[in-house]
């Protein structure tokens, strides 16, 4: 706890939400770019983004894969949720390049479960306002 406060210290606050901010955004963008929906409709978290799976995909494969096959850790749906969404956390540690690497991960984790992706277009999107900080 001690550790964390100091590093919170030293980016300071505002930095902190600020960089939150930026990769929240930067993900939306790149989960829209890859043609799928986000699960909130308005006012998404800075600190995570929840996203619909595809029709015919089952939410709980896409986080699975992205876990077991890609060494990225994030999360399924909970309760009615269940299965129709994913989840990908962009708060804490987290900078560009650990959202890089969750939207290429997703891209190819939606590819090889059969969704019709175009590799690339979710990171390509991502970097364009990542570029931008």
């Amino acid at each position: 706890l001690n550790e964390a406060i100091k590093l919170l210290e030293k980016e300071g606050l505002k930095n902190v939400f600020e960089r939150h901010a930026v990769l929240a955004h930067a993900t939306r963008e790149a989960v829209k770019a890859m043609g799928l929906k986000l699960y909130a409709k308005e006012s998404p978290s800075n600190s995570l983004t929840a996203i619909e799976a595809p029709e015919g995909i089952d939410g709980q494969a896409i986080y699975k894969d992205l876990r077991e096959k890609y060494g990225i850790t994030g999360a399924g749906g909970q309760d009615k949720a269940k299965g129709k969404i994913f989840r990908i956390a962009h708060l804490g540690y987290a900078d560009v390049f650990d959202v890089i690497t969750a939207v290429s991960g997703i891209e190819m984790a939606l590819k090889g479960l059969g969704h019709p992706v175009k590799l690339g277009s979710g990171v390509a999107a991502a970097e364009e306002i990542l570029m931008r900080k």
